[in-house]
C-alpha cells in the first residue's frame, strides 16, 4: 500500500489512500472529484509563429518571450510544442548571432541557450499545425513533436504572425481560417483531448479568428478587433528592425509580476494591454467558457506545479479529512515558508532608460553628415578654399 499526500499552488491539501483491492467506481470518482478540484492534472502549450523573414523579427520575439514565460512558472520543454517558421538566431543580418532580443537595450536575450523548437523553418505548416492540435499524426512523429494532452489537460494556444479578416497567413504562402481553426477545436473536444483551453492571438484583426468557435470550454484573447491592425513595438537601431508586437510586449511585462503562487486571475490578464497603449482595441470571449474568468487563475495556464510529498501514516479516508491550520503534520516542526523570486530583473529591464553606449548612428550617418559639411564649405567659401582643410 502506498501513502501520498499532493498539495497544488496553496490550496486545500488532499489526500488520497491507496489499497490493491477493488474499490467501487462510484467511490473512485467520487474521490477524484474532490481530489482534483481545479478540473485539470496537466498543463500543455503550443506556441507558433508563422512569418518568415528578417522583417519579421518581432513575431519570433512574441513567440520566444511567451515560451520563456510559461518555462519560468514551470511548464516543461516536454509539454511544449514550439513552432517557428524561421530562424532568426542563426540569420546572416543578425549583428548578434546566437540571440533574439524583445527589448530595444538588447539586454533581454529570449532565445537563450536552452530553447528546444519542435517545428522550425517550412515544417511550420498549416497541415503540421493542425495535426499537432488533433493528433493525426505519423507513427513515425517523435514525442517532441506531439501534443500528449487528455481530457484533464489545460491548454495554451499562441499564435501570432500576419493576418487578416477571419485567416492567418503561414509562411506567405498559406493561410488557415477562422473555420478551419474553429472545427480543430472541435475535433480536440470530441477525442477529449482538452479540458479547458486559452487561445491567445497576435496580429491584425485578431478577433476574427475566435468568432466561429463554438466548443465548450475555450476562453480566446485578441490584439485587434476586426477593421483593426496590430502594432509592432520598440524600434532598434542597431538591429534594424521592430523587436516586439505591442500586444505581447505588454503581455511579457504582465507575466514577469506572475509567480507560480499568484493569485491573479483572468480578468487581470484582459487588462493587461488597453487601447491607450496597444492603439489597436484587444478583445476577448469567454461565452464558451463554463467557470466564471474571475475563478480562473493565471496559473491555470501559464504555470504547471505539482507538490509531492510522500508519508508513512495511514490515513482512514472513512471520514471527511479537516485540516488543522498551523498544526505540524507528523510531529514535524513547522516548515519556514519559501516565497517565489524573479529569475531575471526583467521588470527593472523593460522600466530602464537605454544606455548613451547602446545607441550609434545608423549605417552612412557619418559619410552624410561630412558630405553636408562639405556642401556648406563649398557653397559659402567656394573650391578654392578646399586646401585649408587638408
Amino acid at each position: 500500500m502506498y501513502h501520498i499526500k499532493v498539495s497544488q499552488f496553496g490550496r486545500s491539501i488532499s489526500y488520497f489512500y491507496l489499497r490493491l483491492v477493488f474499490i467501487s467506481p462510484r467511490f473512485v470518482q467520487n474521490s477524484a472529484g474532490q481530489f482534483f478540484s481545479s478540473g485539470h492534472t496537466n498543463n500543455w502549450a503550443v506556441l507558433v509563429c508563422t512569418s518568415r523573414f528578417w522583417f519579421n523579427y518581432r513575431h519570433v520575439a512574441n513567440t520566444l518571450s511567451v515560451y520563456r514565460s510559461v518555462k519560468r512558472l514551470g511548464i516543461p520543454d516536454s509539454h511544449i510544442v514550439l513552432m517557428l517558421a524561421d530562424d532568426m538566431a542563426c540569420n546572416h543580418r543578425n549583428p548578434k548571432p546566437a540571440t533574439v532580443f524583445s527589448h530595444k537595450n538588447m539586454e533581454l536575450n529570449v532565445y537563450g541557450d536552452d530553447v528546444e523548437v519542435d517545428y522550425r523553418g517550412y515544417e511550420v505548416t498549416v497541415e503540421n499545425f493542425l495535426r499537432v492540435l488533433t493528433g493525426r499524426l505519423p507513427p513515425s512523429t517523435p514525442r517532441s513533436k506531439r501534443l500528449l494532452s487528455d481530457d484533464r489537460s489545460n491548454i495554451l494556444i499562441y499564435l501570432t504572425g500576419h493576418g487578416g479578416n477571419g485567416f492567418l497567413k503561414f509562411q506567405d504562402s498559406e493561410e488557415i481560417s477562422n473555420v478551419e481553426l474553429a472545427d480543430a477545436f472541435e475535433q480536440m473536444w470530441q477525442k477529449r483531448r482538452y479540458n479547458e483551453l486559452l487561445f491567445i492571438i497576435d496580429t491584425c484583426q485578431g478577433a476574427s479568428m475566435y468568432e466561429r468557435f463554438y466548443s465548450p470550454n475555450i476562453m480566446a484573447l485578441a490584439s485587434s478587433q476586426v477593421g483593426e491592425d496590430s502594432l509592432s513595438h520598440q524600434p532598434d537601431l542597431a538591429i534594424g528592425v521592430h523587436l516586439m508586437d505591442r500586444y505581447t510586449f505588454y503581455l511579457l511585462e504582465f507575466l514577469e509580476d506572475i509567480h507560480p503562487s499568484s493569485k491573479t486571475n483572468m480578468n487581470d490578464l484582459f487588462k493587461v494591454c488597453p487601447r491607450s497603449l496597444c492603439v489597436s482595441t484587444p478583445g476577448h470571449r469567454t461565452d464558451l467558457f463554463l467557470r466564471n474568468p474571475e475563478s480562473v487563475l493565471i496559473t491555470d495556464f501559464f504555470g504547471s506545479v505539482r507538490k509531492v510529498e510522500i508519508t508513512t501514516e495511514v490515513l482512514n479516508l472513512t471520514h471527511p479529512i479537516q485540516r488543522v491550520e498551523g498544526s505540524p503534520v507528523n510531529g514535524e516542526s513547522h516548515r519556514e515558508v519559501y516565497s517565489y523570486v524573479d529569475q531575471l530583473p526583467v521588470s527593472e529591464i523593460i522600466h530602464q532608460k537605454p544606455k548613451q553606449k547602446d545607441w550609434h548612428p545608423p549605417d552612412g550617418f557619418i559619410l552624410g553628415l561630412w558630405t553636408l559639411i562639405l556642401l556648406v564649405f563649398f557653397k559659402t567659401y567656394g573650391i578654392k578654399h578646399l586646401k585649408h582643410i587638408f
